[in-house]
């Protein structure tokens, strides 16, 4: 029994960190720092129908895309962050959205009406918009729930990866990566560090 316990226990590691930790099978293709916003004239929809795409969401100084969906413990566990950051990027001139990339759930837990009643129970202050097909997130190379762009004022990429080093807690953050980023990019100061590993539940694409 204590054999068949340990195998059972082995075979759940394997399940979780092949279905979560997306930075031990990265993106063949990711934008980088420097580069462009991909698919920025690309046409998405919000969470009421209503299209939208990501040259109308960016603000003055710049735009924050956070890869997310509605049921990942890893967003459930950060999403009480979401509009605590959306202020920081509204009093510096900064447009943020929510992107959810989850095609193989969009009959399910990620459609739009799912999507909907999320954005409403969270109270979410930016708009959450439904990437269809994943293209968007394939044009990034997103691959977790949550996973951080954060495009300058001339729509390059200044910051990527995590959040913070702590999904669990936020009293217990000791490391703000998005929110430093987004102080010292509008204060036009170096991002240090400008990359982190985005820790999440992988984007569940059609066909994997």
């Amino acid at each position: 029994m204590k054999i068949v316990r340990n195998l059972g226990l082995a075979a759940v590691a394997v399940l979780m960190v092949s279905g979560l930790i997306s930075w031990i099978n990265p993106a063949a293709t990711q934008v980088e720092i420097g580069d462009p916003v991909p698919m920025f004239q690309h046409e998405m929809v919000d969470v009421n129908g209503n299209p939208t795409f990501l040259r109308q969401e960016m603000k003055m100084n710049g735009l924050l895309v956070v890869f997310s969906c509605n049921t990942c413990p890893f967003v459930l566990q950060w999403e009480d962050r979401y509009n605590e950051i959306y202020d920081l990027c509204a009093a510096n001139q900064i447009g943020m959205v929510l992107v959810n990339s989850n095609e193989a759930k969009r009959s399910g837990d990620d459609s739009l009406e799912k999507m909907k009643e999320k954005a409403g129970q969270e109270a979410y202050k930016m708009p959450y918009l439904m990437d269809s097909n994943h293209e968007v997130a394939d044009a990034f190379g997103a691959r977790t729930t949550p996973h951080v762009f954060m495009f300058d004022k001339n729509a390059m990429l200044a910051y990527k990866g995590s959040i913070d080093d702590n999904s669990e807690n936020s009293e217990e953050v000791s490391e703000h990566y998005l929110m430093d980023a987004i102080k010292a990019m509008s204060a036009g100061k170096p991002i240090e560090p400008n990359t982190t590993r985005s820790i999440g539940c992988s984007i569940k694409r059609v066909g994997q």
